[in-house]
């Protein structure tokens, strides 16, 4: 079974690398968290596709269990937030928009690649909280970015902010502080289903 899951990661490797192609020839993209998720993960799940293949060290639970937190919080902002894509304009790979790779199938196999392949029962009971830390550090970098190179784009007419809900020049800071108060809820509430699920499966992988 550990040949299944190796293709399985090996498999979410290669959507989230081909999925963040553009990031490589316009590389404002990297400032999407999306981009950022989505190859970290692709490299995570080389690591671990690897380690199956050849029975080595496995990635550590504790970051398995944020990229899957990662992956739950991308596939609902890009359901309930983000605009669709127009399929006549989106860039297409193997007949499927590569958004649709990165924002819906890539986080579902790497939920249940977490659900079936993993160990669970791992986790210390703060992981929760420690995989918001790096919200604070992404909006940081949003804004700082932002102030230092206004017309950066990646975003219309050179608009430095990825997403309209962090666009503090829209905003203003108070309903930015909402909205980031508000992810940051989001964030742990998602961690915290992704931890209290981890206890619930059996210690020992499904398959």
């Amino acid at each position: 079974m550990r040949f299944v899951a190796a293709i399985w990661r090996l498999a979410i490797a290669v959507l989230c690398f081909v999925s963040t192609m553009h990031a490589w020839s316009q590389l404002n993209y990297w400032v999407y968290f999306t981009y950022q998720m989505g190859f970290v993960l692709g490299l995570v799940m080389a690591w671990a596709g690897a380690a199956s293949l050849l029975n080595g060290v496995q990635p550590p639970a504790w970051l398995k269990g944020c990229l899957t937190t990662y992956a739950v919080i991308t596939a609902l902002v890009a359901y309930f937030i983000l605009p669709p894509d127009d399929p006549a304009t989106a860039t297409m790979v193997w007949g499927i928009m590569t958004n649709t790779m990165l924002h819906r199938i890539a986080p579902a196999m790497a939920v249940l690649d977490f659900v079936l392949f993993d160990r669970h029962r791992r986790f210390a009971w703060h992981v929760p909280v420690t995989w918001l830390s790096y919200f604070p550090i992404y909006l940081g970098f949003v804004i700082i970015r932002a102030q230092w190179w206004p017309h950066s784009g990646p975003r219309a007419n050179g608009n430095p902010y990825p997403y309209g809900f962090i666009d503090v020049n829209e905003l203003g800071w108070m309903q930015l502080a909402v909205n980031a108060a508000q992810l940051a809820a989001v964030f742990f509430g998602v961690g915290l289903a992704v931890f209290l699920i981890d206890r619930i499966l059996p210690a020992k992988v499904l398959l």
